[in-house]
């Protein structure tokens, strides 16, 4: 399993839509929202096994805007060794 930031973007007006579709999913509690900002966008790091399975949390209509981006840590001694 590898984790990944979701990144889901969506109007003011399809706020409303946008919730509800990812509560039926079953993924409104792993992201963290900007709504009440008024930076309608969502946020959750994820683990699943590619980019495709991470999408999946984002509702359909929401896909085609949605960044999905693999994350890891760097080991620090691994880096000291870099060169460049």
């Amino acid at each position: 399993m590898h984790r990944y930031l979701v990144i889901s973007h969506h109007t003011g007006e399809d706020c409303v839509k946008a919730l509800k579709e990812t509560l039926a999913i079953g993924y409104l509690t792993h992201f963290d929202w900007g709504c009440k900002d008024g930076f309608h966008t969502g946020w959750a790091i994820l683990e699943a096994e590619d980019k495709a399975q991470a999408m999946m949390s984002v509702p359909t209509f929401l896909r085609g805007s949605a960044q999905v981006v693999r994350l890891m840590k760097f080991d620090p001694d691994k880096v000291q060794k870099m060169h460049v």
